[in-house]
């Protein structure tokens, strides 16, 4: 990691941290690494992220909730692909889950409709199988579920995945 030419004292970390927090959510994991790069020792890292839990600068919940908004809305991220990275950011699962539920069920198919409509017109041309798989890979690659996906992928193309 790089390290600061100065390292912060930890009061100037302190707020620092504080006001990257106050403009966006922040997972904890990610503060910690920050702080380390500003030259801190674990033990001030610890105790400077323990203060801003405590003074609700961080929260794992309210972060998960902002992540999973943002994937799925701006995005355009599967349940899959945003519980991934989540994981990759130290957060637990009953939070990642709780986070997850917040996304509504029609609104999630919609979105991978309309993700998919727009993929199609540069697929269509394709043979039919081919077409399919591109689609399919589409769809595991933004971090949709492969049953959901088939379905939505017939519907909008109208190919049935079994036609030969």
């Amino acid at each position: 990691m790089n390290n600061p030419k100065q390292p912060l004292s930890p009061a100037q970390a302190l707020n620092r941290a504080a006001a990257l927090c106050a403009r966006s959510e922040q997972a904890t994991g990610d503060m910690r690494e920050k702080l380390m790069t500003w030259g801190l020792s674990c033990a001030d890292a610890h105790e400077i992220l323990r203060q801003l839990t405590e003074q609700g600068f961080l929260n794992e919940h309210r972060f998960a909730r902002a992540y999973v908004k943002d994937k799925f809305t701006l995005n355009g991220w599967g349940k899959i692909k945003i519980a991934h990275q989540l994981r990759l950011k130290g957060i637990p699962t009953e939070v990642i889950d709780e986070a997850m539920d917040a996304i509504d069920d029609d609104a999630y198919r919609e979105r991978l409709i309309e993700l998919l409509r727009n993929k199609w017109r540069s697929v269509k041309s394709r043979e039919p199988q081919a077409a399919w798989a591109a689609m399919m890979r589409f769809a595991s690659s933004r971090g949709f579920e492969a049953a959901l996906s088939s379905q939505c992928v017939k519907q909008v193309t109208l190919i049935d995945a079994e036609d030969d």
